[in-house]
């Protein structure tokens, strides 16, 4: 069955952005340097390190670049460069949008393309975007009403005429312990209220090493499955952990027997359409460069893009469709 390939750019929160901001308050780029402090508080800045390089700001990972020593103390080994980062402007919104509305792309009959702005930014990119594109939310809750401070519900996002959503992505799943089962109630809610779900799997560089990977994904689906009967509207997006914003990728041979892993999976534990029918796409540092070796593997069937999907070479990227279609 020929599925239609799908590209997501999930335009980050800038969150971890200021932290890391903050960091090179403290930190000389250009040379070495060394920073004490307690144990507990340097376990507390390691972890804001890592997850402030998997949120996009740094051009390499950051933690490559550190070493924590038995002295609890903070080295910069090497220069870190940052690559080109936004500060999460409506001017640069507008900046990012006119790219894309300028851009030459596939037909909507090849690729479907989806961007996924901060929610403050939902309206403002949905006003300016082509029509061909369309708009996904990073995040929405579990269920209808209560008193959540700071979530968003999927009937907002359906006032605002969102019709996608990003669900389980890792950075929620390891920042705020969102747990399979509780991934698994989020996409079956957003399905119920009418919405489209990109929905996040993916092992970290630990559970590779290990030798655990096929077990770690196939239990984040398995959450999914109990939980849904109608897979129409999900796009299952595999990003293992070690490759978001860190400029390592998965090689195509990687990426491809996850992905036929994954769609076994379905053909075994949900049915043989299921599985033939959901597009199951990568995502963990895809560029220009590397996105059409990756769109020639059998069961890659489209990206969810981090960091260049703000920048013209997503363009490039949402091309790489046509080596589907030409296939």
């Amino acid at each position: 069955m020929a599925r239609k390939f799908f590209v997501g750019g999930n335009w980050k929160c800038v969150i971890f952005s200021f932290a890391s901001c903050f960091l090179f308050l403290l930190l000389d780029r250009n040379r070495s340097f060394a920073l004490s402090l307690p144990s507990a508080h340097l376990s507390t800045l390691a972890l804001l390190v890592k997850f402030a390089s998997l949120a996009g700001f740094f051009s390499r990972s950051l933690s490559d670049s550190l070493v924590f020593d038995r002295t609890a103390s903070l080295k910069l080994s090497d220069p870190v460069d940052l690559h080109d980062s936004w500060n999460g402007t409506s001017e640069e919104v507008k900046k990012i949008v006119s790219t894309l509305n300028g851009g030459q792309v596939a037909s909507a009959d090849v690729v479907d393309v989806v961007v996924s702005p901060p929610f403050v930014f939902l309206p403002l990119v949905k006003s300016l975007l082509r029509s061909d594109f369309h708009v996904a939310a990073q995040n929405c809750w579990v269920k209808k009403g209560g008193a959540y401070t700071g979530e968003i519900s999927a009937e907002m996002l359906l006032n605002l005429n969102i019709p996608w959503v990003i669900l389980g992505h890792s950075e929620r799943r390891l920042l705020l312990g969102e747990s399979n089962e509780f991934v698994g109630d989020k996409v079956a809610y957003a399905l119920s209220k009418g919405l489209k779900v990109i929905a996040c799997v993916g092992e970290t560089l630990e559970q590779r090493e290990s030798g655990a990977t096929v077990e770690v994904v196939a239990a984040q689906t398995k959450a999914i499955a109990e939980r849904i009967s109608d897979w129409t509207n999900v796009v299952l997006a595999y990003e293992p952990v070690w490759a978001i914003g860190t400029g390592k990728v998965a090689t195509p041979a990687q990426a491809q027997e996850v992905h036929c892993e994954l769609r076994k999976w379905l053909q075994i534990n949900v049915s043989v359409e299921v599985a033939e029918s959901t597009r199951i796409i990568y995502g963990g540092s895809v560029n220009g460069a590397n996105c059409k070796e990756l769109a020639a593997q059998p069961d890659v069937d489209g990206f969810l893009v981090g960091g260049a999907s703000l920048k013209p070479e997503f363009v490039d990227i949402i091309n790489s469709a046509t080596v589907k279609s030409c296939a």
